[in-house]
């Protein structure tokens, strides 16, 4: 008796973890569409930031060239990345947005997006990730403050290399009134960008169009990232 009424125990809970496992299975097929849906606006927002959708022609996210691996370290970057490519109407690439993560953050890594034009000028910079201080360390954030885009049409000539500091350091760039470690750590970060970009610029400028690229393109010819952008808009 008491065999059989563990065996009708043990038929129940493999049926109820099956029915679990199931429904488990359903959810993440119904929901997984929606939440890369939603991770690609959210990826494709702040690609835009920096360079707006009058600025290129082709699909941000996907076309894209990978950073070589001796610069990974310098940019941050312990398991690589890639570099968004921002194409003309000609196909000629006008500017690129390479990610960068600072690690000397006063409360952690801050990890950025840095917009370079062809001619070695920055189109924008963008912090994406930190931990840094409310109401201090956290006015790298464009909604929290201005102070990112001071570094807007800047290049590694303009200031000067030896002025790519913060002003307490010598340098031409502004620190935060009682935060200067968080400043210091992403002024550093951007230099590092340039000057990879500057060592890496035929390369890049002169990429192919990304194989994801190609296939994500739609049978109009409109790439995927400006048609949900536009008609969000509308």
């Amino acid at each position: 008796m008491l065999r059989q009424s563990m065996s009708a125990n043990a038929a129940v809970l493999t049926l109820f973890a099956l029915v679990c496992a199931a429904a488990l299975a359903i959810t993440q097929i119904t929901t997984h569409e929606s939440i890369e849906r939603a991770i690609r606006k959210a990826s494709a927002k702040a690609l835009l930031e920096i360079i707006p959708l009058d600025r290129h022609s082709n699909d941000l996210l996907v076309d894209t060239y990978p950073i070589p691996r001796s610069y990974w370290s310098r940019l941050g970057l312990t398991q690589g990345g890639n570099i968004n490519l921002a194409r003309g109407e000609n196909g000629r690439i006008s500017a690129v947005i390479v990610p960068a993560i600072a690690p000397n953050g006063y409360s952690g890594p801050i990890k950025l997006l840095v917009g370079v034009n062809r001619d070695g000028t920055i189109a924008g910079v963008r912090v994406t990730s930190h931990r840094e201080t409310p109401g201090l360390g956290d006015k790298v954030e464009l909604k929290k403050s201005d102070w990112i885009l001071q570094f807007d049409g800047l290049s590694l000539n303009n200031p000067p290399a030896n002025e790519w500091k913060v002003q307490k350091d010598g340098g031409a760039f502004d620190q935060f009134t009682g935060a200067t470690i968080t400043p210091r750590a992403v002024v550093n970060e951007v230099r590092q960008v340039l000057e990879f970009v500057a060592r890496y610029h035929e390369q890049i400028f002169n990429a192919p169009v990304s194989k994801r690229a190609v296939e994500v393109e739609n049978p109009k010819g409109d790439k995927t990232q400006e048609a949900e952008t536009k008609k969000e808009r509308n």
